[in-house]
């Protein structure tokens, strides 16, 4: 049985015209599950019922079945477990800002990056995503609003598993929720967040979107870089900057750098002073958002302290280096990447 979020537009119609419907209904149901964010079939009530009953008989509404939603003591914070019709379970963010309304999405159960301080890159990897498994983790987030009179504001693919891993389903999910006559999300409220795939950053500076791009970046020499992130060994940092200088010659978009402070690790005035040579000969438009690590239990590495967050950020702006601090949110709900998942799974044991 097919889901609705699998189907593309044109599915959808020649689906209702082969039932003997006017193809404008489909456009009806297109509606309902894009604009108006229904929750089921029932809830489509301008469509003959009939037609309803034999949506819920033969076209599934939707993949993800809730397994867990947990929520922040600071209320900034949801995060929503889900299991897919195969039984692996993927995780949704959602984060409130003052003004922002920002779902964070996956788009692979587990990730096969191997990242040394990430609950998803530990977990390994189980399988690509759909695009209509991406598309409705964003709409589900969107009726979760909804309820409240409120709506989103952005999406970061930065959930469980490598985007670019995924390109086509994830730039296909990225399109569905553009169209005009559906989400009409603007392309501009998207980020997609990459560890450093290179070719596939130069087929996205190829393509010249207007969706945001973020590298996970972490460190900026071979050696640190290489521990903490194991694809470093494939696309070193040469490589990888020049990659990041395409995109941003062939788009005009400020590319950001993605930075999870390790105590010790790299947080110290070396690898700071690193990045800015790094990102300085010549300069491009960038800029760096380090965060302090929330670390998976199973990471011996900690977060740095308030003091080295400072210190590093202080290096950067003397060195010209556009930065900010972000700040951690969803401790006490596993809210890291995976780390929800993952602790289902110990806990099960």
């Amino acid at each position: 049985m097919p889901s609705l979020f699998e189907l593309s537009l044109p599915d959808l119609t020649a689906l209702v015209t082969g039932w003997g419907q006017p193809a404008f209904r489909a456009k009806q149901i297109w509606g309902w599950a894009y604009q108006r964010l229904a929750p089921s079939f029932d809830a489509m009530t301008d469509l003959p019922k009939d037609l309803r009953q034999r949506l819920k008989a033969e076209v599934q509404f939707g993949a993800l079945t809730q397994a867990l939603d947990v929520h922040s003591r600071d209320g900034g914070t949801n995060k929503v477990l889900f299991r897919l019709a195969d039984g692996r379970q993927i995780e949704t963010v959602l984060m409130h800002y003052d003004r922002r309304r920002t779902a964070c999405i996956s788009t692979q159960a587990g990730c096969a990056m191997g990242c040394v301080f990430c609950a998803t890159g530990q977990m390994g990897f189980d399988r690509n995503l759909t695009p209509g498994e991406i598309v409705e983790q964003v709409l589900w987030m969107g009726r979760l609003l909804k309820k409240k009179d409120d709506a989103l504001s952005n999406v970061v693919i930065m959930g469980m598993g490598e985007p670019f891993h995924n390109y086509a389903a994830t730039l296909a999910a990225v399109d569905r929720l553009e169209d005009p006559d559906g989400f009409a999300f603007g392309a501009r409220r998207f980020t997609v967040s990459t560890v450093g795939l290179v070719p596939m950053i130069e087929k996205f500076a190829g393509e010249h979107r207007q969706v945001n791009l973020a590298v996970s970046l972490h460190a900026a020499t071979d050696d640190l870089r290489s521990e903490l992130l194991p694809i470093n060994k494939k696309y070193p940092l040469n490589a990888l900057i020049a990659a990041c200088r395409q995109y941003v010659a062939a788009t005009g978009r400020r590319l950001t750098f993605e930075w999870a402070l390790i105590e010790g690790k790299n947080d110290t005035p070396a690898q700071a002073q690193a990045l800015i040579k790094l990102l300085s000969h010549p300069k491009f438009p960038c800029h760096v958002n380090v965060i302090p690590l929330n670390p998976p239990h199973d990471y011996a590495g900690a977060a740095s302290t308030r003091e080295r967050v400072a210190a590093f950020k202080e290096i950067l702006d003397a060195g010209g280096i556009p930065c900010t601090v972000r700040v951690r949110r969803g401790i006490d709900i596993n809210a890291g990447c995976g780390q929800l998942r993952a602790s289902q799974i110990e806990n099960a044991k």
